[in-house]
């Protein structure tokens, strides 16, 4: 039978809250400052980012769930009613210390709550959080009553009726507490081992080779990071499944049930177990939700059409409770009379009175986004939702090792393809898809073990609780979710709060599709700003091999010319593979076709043929960009691969130009360059020092450029532009939300023209040629 629950007040209590900033823990302490005005609360708040645990108070209390406090009719000024109210104790779970010693009421909401934390930080979260916080609060002269928000989830989905009980379970909750603090270590001993390094290493070097070793090294040791943080999650979950949970995230929730009791035996414990937490049903306001929780990125995938299988069974049901109604039964059992006995258990949720399954669910979305569907961001009409098919595991599974392998293939089969818009628009589209079927094999990963579940959730315990409420306490603050009408809640309440967002976002993408792209700013006038361009395929559409071609069959016989060519096409695969691997290599061995080369000859053959073809070859916008950086009062620089010879033409452009010189011995060039090539890591070496040599700032200049080769020249400034990118480069600037702009001739413009706007440019600056 269930227990009778004396429910008094929290009047004049004074009550320590963990997690204050979760979500849970906002909305308690929110109902506390506004319905409880003469209880004392203090908080644990570890300070952030160089932000005191007393102004992350002060940033928490402007957050939309205090609104209703902050307007209540003739309140104090609230930040003088926290002052006054408020306590915050510095410091978190790991360092707790210096609690108040007048504690009545503690109610413990902090925790881990992602469902595959690495297992060292769910254990010392979920597990020694709790352990340390029974430490500290023994100290207190009379033991406060301990209110612990752990999961329903705790017990394992499953079938029959799960009591509200102790767990029963004969896991060593010590023994996993200290073998989970000795993972870590092993973990990143094996990832330091040499044939992890290495295959690390050699991942790395195919896919950014052309940047440089410090590149390579620093994806490298990303990767080995990223490795140890797999294996971590991956060692939690298998601990978990191995002793018949879920995930780390109810194994650990459970462990610390197990240790709280333990740690808190013979003193009053309450133990609450909620559900699925999803917004507010009234208070603080309908709808109101911080974050996504979860349901609802299944929800947004719905809606958007990209999520079209989710496995399990229709009939199961989806255990979802609104915030406050959980805030309702915390504050319930909060001020109940604490049992002197053994600990109080509550399950919060809706499963055992008024169950929703995923099939109903389903049917409530599908009736929501039929009435109300998502705008399509391109500002063209709206986006087709989903319709869950409810398959097998199995298949589900298969289809999405079939789908990842699909995307796969194209996006090597795209890397083949010479850069250009429309290799850029299917890369996107692969990368969107392979988003997307990243998020879905994670769900069904995180929600296959729950939508299968046939358990039950008793709450007859809660009911007595709620039962218990004083007459005028239990219309307002109950928690019996029996009346919960599912319909109003999910298609009027909750999918309109998690989608406002998302619509608005869409909104204002689709309005500036309609708009078009903005013209561009100005640039501001700055004398100590750099504008750095690359030569081949950003300021001359060209590269060193058409310009190599140009000087070799300007001159020479026609059989000549034919051997030349012969012989070029025999050394593409190695200059292939070396500007994959090594493009300071390439650079040596390519230019090394120059050797025994006539330098005055080929002086004069630039002069004569090669500056047209060059000239050419130039971009307008190019040319246009170079001259609003000079009017501005920007130094501009020409840096290449080419030797200086090739790009004499392209000099009144520029305040310097940095290229490659080539020894010459009797006027006949060696093949030998003078300095190594400025390529690579090497060139954003030289902008580095050339910034110190000149005074200029590179948080303030730019650079622009089109090869991956060239990204750490990019990311040495502060105005990076990644100019007709290759596919790599495009990938990369796309992630650092670097501009990418696509230049190239514009229909019926004279080469002549531009010819002349070149040599207008400035005729009388002084410009270099060194490597």
């Amino acid at each position: 039978m269930p227990r009778t629950y004396a429910v008094t007040s929290l009047k004049g209590a004074h009550v320590l809250l963990t997690g204050a900033t979760g979500f849970i823990g906002q909305a308690v302490l929110e109902r506390l400052l506004a319905d409880h005005p003469d209880t004392r609360v203090s908080l644990l708040l570890r300070g952030r980012g160089g932000c005191g645990g007393r102004d992350r108070l002060v940033r928490l209390l402007r957050k939309d769930v205090f609104r209703r406090w902050h307007e209540r009719p003739g309140g104090d000024d609230e930040l003088a009613d926290a002052a006054r109210r408020v306590q915050v104790v510095e410091g978190d779970l790991e360092s707790v210390t210096g609690l108040p010693d007048d504690l009545d009421t503690v109610i413990h909401c902090a925790s881990a709550v992602t469902f595959d934390p690495p297992i060292d930080e769910a254990f010392g979260s979920n597990v020694a959080g709790a352990v340390r916080l029974c430490e500290q609060l023994a100290r207190q002269p009379v033991p406060p009553h301990l209110v612990y928000v752990s999961t329903a989830y705790v017990s394992a989905p499953g079938h029959g009726t799960v009591r509200e009980e102790p767990l029963r379970h004969t896991v060593d909750w010590r023994q996993e507490l200290a073998a989970s603090q000795t993972v870590r270590a092993e973990v990143e001993r094996d990832s330091r081992r040499p044939e992890v390094l290495r295959r690390l290493l050699r991942e790395a070097g195919r896919a950014h080779a052309p940047c440089g070793n410090q590149v390579v090294a620093g994806h490298a040791e990303e990767a080995r990071r990223a490795w140890v943080a797999r294996r971590l999650v991956a060692y939690g979950r298998a601990r978990a499944n191995a002793l018949g949970w879920t995930d780390v995230y109810t194994f650990t929730k459970a462990l610390a049930e197990r240790a709280t009791e333990e740690s808190w035996a013979g003193r009053p414990l309450t133990v609450l177990r909620p559900a699925i937490v999803e917004s507010a049903l009234h208070h603080p306001y309908p709808g109101w939700i911080d974050g996504h929780k979860m349901l609802d990125p299944l929800i947004i995938d719905y809606g958007t059409g990209a999520m079209w299988d989710l496995p399990g069974d229709p009939d199961a049901v989806l255990d979802v409770i609104p915030a406050d109604l959980v805030v309702n039964a915390i504050l319930a059992a909060a001020a109940a009379t604490p049992p002197a006995d053994a600990p109080h258990y509550f399950h919060v949720g809706s499963g055992a009175g008024n169950p929703l399954t995923y099939g109903a669910f389903h049917d409530h979305l599908d009736a929501y986004f039929t009435r109300h569907p998502l705008p399509d961001p391109s500002g063209r009409g709206h986006l087709r939702h989903a319709r869950w098919r409810f398959q097998s595991p199995a298949r589900v599974r298969t289809a999405l090792d079939l789908a990842d392998r699909a995307v796969a293939a194209a996006g090597s089969a795209l890397e083949w393809l010479p850069g250009g818009e429309r290799v850029q628009e299917r890369d996107r589209a692969l990368r969107h898809r392979r988003g997307e079927l990243a998020r879905q094999r994670h769900y069904f990963e995180v929600y296959q073990p729950y939508t299968g579940a046939q358990g039950r959730y008793d709450d007859r315990e809660l009911m007595a609780l709620h039962r218990s409420l004083p007459p005028e306490l239990a219309a307002g603050r109950g928690f019996d979710a029996r009346g919960l009408d599912w319909r109003g809640y999910l298609e009027e309440v909750h999918c309109p709060a998690v989608t406002r967002r998302l619509r608005d976002a869409m909104g204002l993408r689709g309005a500036a599709a309609g708009r078009g792209r903005a013209a561009p700013r100005a640039l501001p006038p700055a004398d100590d700003v750099a504008a750095v361009f690359d030569l081949d395929g950003t300021v001359v559409a060209a590269d060193m091999v058409e310009s190599y071609l140009w000087a070799r069959l300007g001159s020479g016989s026609l059989p000549g010319h034919a051997a030349e060519l012969l012989d070029l096409a025999r050394a593409v695969p190695r200059y292939l593979r070396a500007e994959r691997t090594d493009r300071a290599a390439f650079v040596r061995a390519f230019l090394h076709r120059y050797q025994g080369a006539d330098a005055d000859a080929l002086r004069g053959l630039v002069q004569d043929a090669l500056a047209d073809a060059l000239l050419r070859r130039v971009l307008p916008e190019a040319v246009r960009r170079a001259r609003e950086h000079r009017a501005a009062g920007h130094r501009t620089v020409l840096v290449t691969g080419s030797l200086d010879l090739l790009v004499e033409p392209l000099r009144p452009l520029f305040d310097d130009i940095v290229a490659c010189r080539m020894e010459s011995r009797g006027g006949v060039l060696s093949g030998r360059l003078v300095a190594p090539p400025v390529v690579g890591e090497a060139r954003a070496a030289w902008l580095r020092e050339y910034a110190r040599e000149h005074g200029l700032s590179l948080r303030r200049s730019y650079a622009y450029a089109d090869s991956y080769s060239d990204r750490p020249f990019l990311a040495s400034v502060g105005r990076p532009c990644a100019v007709n990118p290759d596919l790599r480069l495009y990938r990369y600037a796309a992630r650092r939300h670097w501009p990418v702009v696509r230049w190239g001739a514009h229909a019926g413009t004279r080469w002549e023209a531009l010819a002349e706007a070149v040599r207008a440019g400035g005729a009388s600056t002084a410009t270099r040629s060194y490597a």
